[in-house]
């Protein structure tokens, strides 16, 4: 066997190898005296199949599994002796032409074929134990309770009638009846009776709540809305549309007084029970938060200490299914790179840099977990599943079922426990220290951070 390197630029590595035809035969010689005592062949005893009536059989496919086992074993025993680790599927090529196909099948030709090839470059790790990270720390104060508190009791106050006459306003719940139509034709779905609808509360289509103010009960109005272009029912979604409307009650908010009796509806035995339970429920947002925070620090970090040429082919890919995804957005938005005050190749630029980004931090904390032993049980990820499917109830089942049969899916809530693992591991190493800080601070310029996390 004979193999030439015919390309070594950065990453990218390609080989031309040649097999000779007489390797190929006795491999596949070797496979069918091993298929002698297998197979069945009317005239033949069982095992007294001779070898040259077998070639006469299965000569042909018996050859092509060799050709495939060859080019396999091949490869391996090349990328392996290199120390290559590849970043993609290699890509091999062969010989198309009929006649040189059959000469290989035949055993009249050696095997020449071409494999080219992406590997992951060689990743020297940072000395986590410098690493300097502040973690931002918010106490729960009283005042952030109340305001909970507040929110609770404003989610589940009362609304009562108001007097004949009276006219809606924005926070009213209005009891509407409604047909809907586009270009005078009723669509399916477009039917609603009693159906309550707060004003302001932007739920409805954009629109459709401001077109309810003023309106008195036993009034009728024709509201006219369009679809959002993102909108779920692809057939309704950009189209404007008409809605004959009428009120049949119209009432006004209560104040909700937060007592006992109030904690009590929402299950709870008293006020200092519901207190400690946002207490909690805020504490427990505060910490996600700063565990956010803190991740995207320590990603920078290392990002900053790992630099070296990404895989081109893996930033690609990465670079093209946020590519897709954000026209995609915009499209149904129907926004313009204009609107965004910037332009397609400025933003095309940009993304490309979080494409880069990403693949690099992908491979630096793959290498840490290898070279750690770091590794994602299958409780974790059981646990995981069942996380999942407590947040959508009734449907518990469905989920459980859908992830054991997709191991795709399985892998998409398995790298993200991966992930965390490792950031653990190289926050224990770290040199951790905490900032007292607001609640303001901590929630401060947080989508923008996430866009590159």
């Amino acid at each position: 066997m004979q193999v030439t390197e015919t390309l070594a630029e950065g990453l990218k590595h390609e080989f031309q190898i040649s097999v000779p035809a007489s390797d190929l035969d006795a491999k596949a010689d070797a496979r069918l005296v091993d298929l002698k005592d297998k197979v069945r062949l009317n005239g033949f005893r069982p095992g007294k199949v001779p070898v040259s009536h077998l070639k006469k059989v299965y000569g042909r496919s018996v050859m092509a599994e060799t050709v495939e086992q060859t080019i396999r074993d091949t490869n391996t025993k090349i990328f392996t002796e290199r120390g290559f680790r590849l970043a993609t599927e290699p890509k091999v090529t062969m010989p198309t032409e009929e006649k040189a196909v059959e000469d290989i099948l035949t055993g009249k030709s050696d095997l020449n074929y071409t494999v080219s090839i992406e590997v992951v470059p060689s990743i020297q790790l940072a000395d986590f134990k410098g690493f300097s990270v502040e973690k931002p720390v918010v106490d729960v104060t009283e005042a952030d309770v109340d305001e909970a508190i507040k929110r609770i009791a404003d989610a589940n106050r009362g609304y009562a009638a108001k007097g004949e006459g009276a006219q809606a306003e924005n926070g009213d719940r209005v009891t509407v009846n409604f047909k809907g139509s586009i270009d005078g034709t009723p669509f399916d779905g477009g039917t609603g009776e009693n159906i309550q609808v707060v004003i302001g509360s932007n739920t409805f289509i954009p629109g459709f709540e401001e077109q309810l103010l003023g309106m008195t009960a036993g009034e009728t109005r024709t509201l006219k809305v369009s679809f959002p272009k993102n909108y779920t029912n692809l057939e309704l979604a950009g189209k404007p549309a008409e809605f004959e409307t009428t009120a049949s009650l119209i009432e006004a908010p209560q104040d909700t007084e937060i007592n006992d009796e109030f904690a009590k509806t929402l299950g709870l035995e008293s006020m200092d029970k519901l207190k400690q339970a946002a207490r909690e429920r805020l504490a427990a947002e505060y910490a996600g938060a700063t565990r956010q925070r803190v991740k995207r620090m320590l990603l920078d970090r290392l990002d900053e200490a790992h630099r070296f040429e990404a895989p081109p082919s893996l930033v690609d890919e990465e670079f093209n299914l946020m590519w897709n995804s954000i026209r995609a957005e915009m499209e149904s938005g129907g926004k313009t790179f204009a609107d965004e005050d910037t332009t397609e190749e400025a933003a095309k630029e940009e993304y490309r840099k979080i494409a880069d980004r990403r693949v690099r931090l992908g491979l630096v904390l793959s290498e840490i977990g290898e070279k750690n032993k770091i590794s994602v049980t299958e409780d974790e990820v059981s646990r995981a599943v069942i996380e999942r499917a407590r947040s959508m109830p009734g449907r518990e089942k469905e989920v459980w079922d859908y992830y054991q049969k997709n191991p795709n899916a399985l892998a998409q809530l398995r790298a993200p426990i991966y992930e965390d693992k490792v950031v653990d591991f190289i926050l224990e190493l770290a040199n951790v220290t905490e900032k007292k800080v607001t609640r303001e601070d901590l929630y401060k310029d947080d989508d923008a951070e996430k866009t590159v996390a």
